[in-house]
């Protein structure tokens, strides 16, 4: 009484569960590409912000000790993964702002920026 599954499905049916499941998988592979991507670029950008933090630190305790701002902040920027791209004095303040290359997917480009301030508390 019990009749095998395989001599139910019409002949054009058959594989067709195995390219359904092979597309959700390169589906599945294609998302998991893309979060991987954004997940850098978080990571990127939070690099950024950190070595903007540090290096606007560093550019106001060197302003603060008559030594050049710009120089400070620009080697504690390099020391974290940074490129400084501006430094200003603003009053008794420093504002830095910083680069950092972000990943590149199929060509794409994304550099991140940040900028911060500090100065005397």
């Amino acid at each position: 009484m019990c009749r095998d599954r395989r001599e139910e499905a019409a002949p054009g049916e058959r594989g067709s569960a195995t390219l359904f499941a092979v597309s959700c998988l390169a589906a599945l592979m294609v998302l998991g590409a893309a979060l991987g991507v954004v997940a850098a670029m978080v990571h990127a950008h939070r690099l950024a912000q950190s070595a903007a933090d540090l290096a606007a630190l560093s550019a106001a305790t060197a302003l603060a000790h008559g030594r050049d701002p710009c120089t400070a902040g620009s080697g504690i920027a390099a020391a974290n993964g940074a490129r400084l791209t501006s430094c200003e004095v603003v009053g008794r303040d420093a504002v830095v702002r910083v680069e950092v290359t972000g990943p590149r997917w199929l060509g794409q480009r994304g550099d991140l920026e940040a900028q911060a301030r500090a100065g005397p508390a």
